[in-house]
């Protein structure tokens, strides 16, 4: 097996035009708006095997860092792009890689439906994070993806919305990034409360996480491959949803206002409008993200067709600090939780 790092991105291209199940931020496009939202650089990995297959897996590292301590990411929709689905030789040869390598950790999520296949080859002694996506196959057919996956009440929802004199607009890249952060920055307050979180915290988490310019590197980055959609009552925006769209599409982000979004159903023809966009584009799949543990997220995306399915981010550690991690999160969250029910 040959290794070649950073994955050259003329075989990386041609590998991706026999796999029909990748998405955006599994080309080099969508690694290099990744690398310079998060200021990190490409080191992807190309694998040769003696059959002349090859394996591409998407990895960033931050610019800068020593490798020792330093840890390499795919992106959290899908990781290994390769000449139809990727082989169970072909992905234990690429974890016996990795764990031969000096980095302190690699993190690699696989693309949500294909968990079983991963779960069955990969090392027991790799970590595991317990993930739960939502996606919807559309076969590239709108009307049957209409009649046949959307829920009853979906499609009322959607008609209802039709109805309300919602104003739709798609724009590109960064073009209603403004607007959108916005509706972003009332959504992380709505969280905050649902969770009993302090405001001020849950703020901070979020200019943190994604502040306004980091958000327009990715957006800029992705250029049409990413697409805004967002709908406005008497002008004023009422929600919006973020989806990267390629070979098949992933909803990205999306904020409301309530007060404005609920009685309309906004959210609902939005879905609807970009899933029969992706159709039109000839996408295999609309992937509606991580849905965690939240039963109502998961009623809300069943209602479009998604099935549920379960997979692990895993992580290649030089030293298992995830187990640290987990306790760490877990502690302070209970702080917290008791802190925000206090003050309310």
């Amino acid at each position: 097996m040959r290794v070649v790092t950073p994955a050259p991105r003329d075989v990386w291209r041609e590998v991706l035009q026999s796999d029909s199940r990748a998405f955006v931020y599994q080309t080099p496009e969508g690694i290099d708006a990744l690398c310079a939202e998060h200021g990190m650089e490409d080191v992807s990995r190309m694998y040769e095997f003696p059959d002349g297959r090859r394996v591409i897996l998407p990895l960033c590292r931050g610019v800068g860092r020593p490798k020792l301590w330093s840890t390499e990411t795919s992106p959290l929709v899908g990781s290994i792009v390769s000449h139809g689905p990727v082989r169970p030789d072909e992905l234990k040869a690429v974890f016996e890689d990795l764990a031969a390598r000096t980095v302190f950790r690699v993190r690699i999520v696989p693309t949500a439906f294909e968990g079983g296949l991963w779960e069955s080859v990969v090392p027991q002694d790799v970590q595991r994070l317990r993930k739960v996506a939502h996606v919807v196959e559309l076969g590239g057919n709108f009307e049957a993806v209409w009649t046949g996956r959307f829920s009853g009440q979906a499609r009322r929802n959607v008609r209802k919305a039709e109805k309300a004199d919602l104003e739709v607009e798609c724009g590109f890249g960064d073009a209603l990034l403004p607007e959108f952060y916005d509706l972003f920055r009332k959504s992380v307050d709505r969280w905050a409360q649902k969770r009993s979180e302090p405001q001020f915290v849950a703020r901070w988490r979020s200019r943190r996480r994604s502040p306004f310019e980091k958000l327009r590197r990715r957006m800029v980055g992705l250029g049409e491959a990413c697409r805004i959609w967002m709908a406005r009552v008497g002008g004023r925006p009422a929600a919006a949803i973020v989806v990267l769209q390629g070979a098949n599409a992933h909803y990205n982000m999306g904020a409301m206002d309530r007060d404005l979004a609920g009685p309309t159903r906004a959210n609902f023809l939005l879905h609807k409008l970009a899933i029969e966009d992706a159709c039109a584009a000839g996408c295999h799949y609309y992937n509606m993200g991580e849905t965690g543990s939240s039963e109502s997220l998961a009623r809300f995306k069943r209602q479009f067709g998604a099935e549920e399915y379960t997979y692990h981010e895993y992580r290649v550690e030089r030293v298992p600090v995830t187990a640290v991690e987990r306790k760490m999160k877990g502690w302070v969250r209970r702080v917290l939780h008791r802190g925000g029910t206090r003050s309310g």
